[in-house]
């Protein structure tokens, strides 16, 4: 199974586990979705009031400079974990 492959199923898979994980571990998923798949954050940081959009965005930035395949690889392993953790 490719980088590519595995990374789009585990991410898929993830979404099905019994119980929502805790905020921060989707924030962490989120930020290595997006790096992996965007790269480098390109947009604006939302406004004070936006405070879900802010936690996102700073998520997002915090992986700024890893590679798209670093954070694939990040992703898969930190997806596995949560998946484990609660179970599909």
């Amino acid at each position: 199974m490719t980088l590519q492959a595995e990374f789009e199923q585990v991410a898929e898979d993830v979404k099905k586990v019994k119980t929502r994980p805790e905020d921060g571990e989707l924030l962490e998923l989120y930020g290595l979705y997006k790096q992996a798949t965007v790269g480098d954050i390109n947009t604006e940081k939302p406004g004070m009031l936006d405070m879900k959009g802010k936690a996102k965005w700073e998520a997002w930035e915090s992986k700024k400079g890893m590679s798209k395949e670093d954070a694939m690889k990040a992703y898969i392993a930190y997806a596995k974990e949560i998946i484990s953790k609660y179970g599909l």
